[in-house]
Parts: C-alpha cells; sequence; structure tokens
C-alpha cells in the first residue's frame, strides 16, 4: 500500500481505537468499600447539628451579686436558696480563680434590682448591685 494513502487508513484506526476505549471505559465499575465505626457516623451527626449562639443579644442593666466563695458547694447552696424564693429569675455562677461568684437577675433599672435585694437582704447581706451587660429579660417575669 501507499504510504500516503495508509495516513487516513491510520488515522481512522486511531479514531476507532478512541472511541472503543472510550466505551469500555464508560462500562467499568470501581467499587470502594470503607471499613468504619460506628461511632464515626454518631461524631459526624453530632458536629452536624446546628446550635444557635451560646450567648443572646445583651443590654446595659443591673445584677445583684448575692455572694461569692471558693467553695463550689457553698454558692450551689446559695442558689438552691434563691431560686426556692425567685425561681423566675435567672441565676449566674461565675468563677474568676479561686472565687466562684453567684450574680442572679437581668435587671433593666436598678430600682428592679433594688426590690429584688431588699427581699433577699435577710439571707445575704453582703449582696449588692452591679452594673454589668445583661440578657434581655424574660417577657414571662
Amino acid at each position: 500500500m501507499d504510504p500516503q494513502a495508509r495516513i487516513p487508513y491510520l488515522r481512522t484506526m486511531k479514531n476507532w481505537i478512541v472511541i472503543v476505549v472510550i466505551m469500555l471505559a464508560g462500562k467499568l465499575h470501581a467499587q470502594i468499600t470503607v471499613i468504619k465505626d460506628d461511632r464515626i457516623d454518631a461524631m459526624v451527626k453530632a458536629q452536624s447539628v446546628i446550635t444557635p449562639p451560646a450567648n443572646s443579644p445583651q443590654i446595659s442593666g443591673y445584677r445583684i451579686q448575692l455572694i461569692f466563695d471558693s467553695d463550689k458547694a457553698v454558692i450551689d447552696d446559695a442558689r438552691a436558696k434563691f431560686l426556692a424564693q425567685f425561681p423566675k429569675v435567672d441565676t449566674y455562677v461565675e468563677f474568676t480563680a479561686p472565687h466562684y461568684f453567684l450574680k442572679v437577675g437581668d435587671f433593666r433599672t436598678q430600682l428592679e434590682a433594688e426590690r429584688v435585694k431588699a427581699a433577699v437582704q435577710a439571707q445575704f447581706p453582703t449582696a449588692f448591685i452591679a452594673k454589668e451587660k445583661i440578657n434581655l429579660p424574660r417577657i414571662d417575669q
């Protein structure tokens, strides 16, 4: 065969080979098996849950610091006593080494804080009002 005549034949043959390879590649199926611990799925699910921010919008207001102590049990007892008397008032335990501080309330005005302070003055004689950032007060109070 003439070399010039063979060139179109080779091009056509090359095209057919490429087409056959592409068709065969499309029919190949690869299978991958992943072996993993079931706890991984649980962790991924827990991480994917959307949680709201831990802090709510804050404004300037007042809180009452009832007590501070280095013993957390003392703070927990004071918190329980306060909540028995005022179940709808939020309480906050803050830790600044080496002391725990029990603060209560999200009062917008000092007058609101003074009313609650007067009610707990007998149980917590060292209580005082502190101006600080507070969470928006609950509507149901």
